[in-house]
């Protein structure tokens, strides 16, 4: 039972977190990005793709797909309630994005070493069909991202 507690606690910290950040992050709201979840080291982020994001191949520019992955690992990585930036990450575009597809970024933690994390990113399409894959590597900073909440890992 106390793990399960433990758990639905740093979920609930998780999401407050998640949600602090989507006030204050102008370009996820600008771009229509909706989170669907975040848990510890996990973020699902959305968007559907508007005319306003197809480029003079008729699909999505690759910016804003990246653009989504980095805001899922971004989200991911600062659900422990640290204060975490993306120090690098490598995408691959492997199929297009079409006008009015909705993608799915999931960021997932695959390691993590003192104030380095690394962030596996799938962007998914319609179906799940893999749009984009992406690493990506964060560095934890000091402080925390809302001050009431506990941090569910040490700080730098």
């Amino acid at each position: 039972m106390k793990n399960d507690e433990t758990a639905a606690a740093a979920d609930a910290v998780a999401q407050e977190v998640g949600a602090e950040m989507y006030r204050r992050d102008r370009v996820a709201q600008r771009l229509g990005m909706k989170i669907e979840e975040v848990r510890p080291g996990f973020a699902r982020i959305a968007m559907t793709v508007i005319e306003d994001m197809i480029n003079g191949h008729g699909i999505c520019h690759g910016g804003y797909t990246f653009a989504l992955a980095d805001t899922a690992c971004a989200y991911a990585c600062n659900s422990y309630n640290v204060n975490t930036l993306s120090q690098a990450v490598n995408i691959v575009f492997m199929a297009p994005a079409r006008l009015g597809e909705t993608l799915a970024a999931e960021a997932v933690e695959s390691s993590h070493a003192g104030r380095t994390g690394s962030y596996d990113i799938k962007v998914y399409g319609d179906g799940r069909r893999v749009v984009a894959v992406a690493l990506g590597q964060c560095r934890s900073l000091r402080g925390r991202l809302v001050e009431s909440l506990p941090s569910l890992r040490d700080s730098a």
